[in-house]
């Protein structure tokens, strides 16, 4: 159930019975499917220093987060995705390690206008290889790693997988992957991933994927 109340911002949600039982199955899937396949959860704080998203992406990224000053006036954002920290991470705190599995489950925050499967709070499922002795051996790990997941929520037909697609995001360094689920409409990317300079990962959206588990088939 998707509850409303008076004092809510614009772009989020209250969840509780059947949907948030259902959301929780979902996530709680995918971190059995990760941890199958040998990657270890990571925890990620919600709130950041802005210059690491505006060292990658440049001043304008921050029109689309939440963005403010703290008490001592330094610009921090909400976590807008995953990615970008784990990079740091790999280059400060992993740079000796090779393959090394991560996951990590956060919410997320982008100041977009929002719609049916696009909230300005939402819940990313991610995992991400770092320094891979063989990339396209770990592109192709994770290109079924995902479908795999995917597939535990909607049938194998209803979703397309594809596997070189140009991705929004600055920090790849060559085409990506893209799994689809087109009765969802114009918000029917569900996952989308690719490499970059420090290793390679994707992410499914988890409220993307709920909507997809209860729509009809069409």
């Amino acid at each position: 159930m998707n509850i409303k109340i008076s004092k809510q911002v614009r772009g989020m949600r209250i969840l509780s019975g059947d949907e948030a039982i259902q959301m929780r199955e979902i996530i709680d899937r995918l971190v059995f499917d990760a941890i199958d396949y040998g990657f270890q959860e990571i925890i990620l704080p919600i709130v950041e220093p802005a210059e690491v998203y505006t060292d990658k992406m440049g001043s304008e990224i921050l029109n689309q987060m939440y963005t403010f000053k703290d008490k001592k006036n330094r610009d921090l954002v909400l976590r807008p995705e995953g990615t970008a920290t784990i990079q740091l991470l790999a280059r400060e705190t992993f740079k000796d390690y090779k393959d090394l599995r991560l996951f990590y489950v956060t919410k997320c925050y982008r100041y977009e206008r929002p719609q049916e499967g696009r909230y300005r709070e939402f819940t990313q499922f991610g995992v991400e290889i770092l320094w891979p002795r063989d990339i396209k051996k770990a592109k192709a790990d994770l290109v079924d790693l995902s479908s795999l997941m995917v597939s535990r929520f909607v049938n194998n037909k209803d979703y397309e997988v594809q596997e070189s697609v140009k991705r929004g995001l600055a920090y790849y360094v060559e085409d990506g992957f893209e799994i689809s689920i087109p009765k969802l409409g114009a918000q029917k990317q569900v996952c989308g991933g690719g490499a970059y300079a420090e290793g390679i990962g994707f992410a499914i959206g988890i409220d993307r994927l709920l909507l997809a588990k209860q729509a009809p088939i069409v």
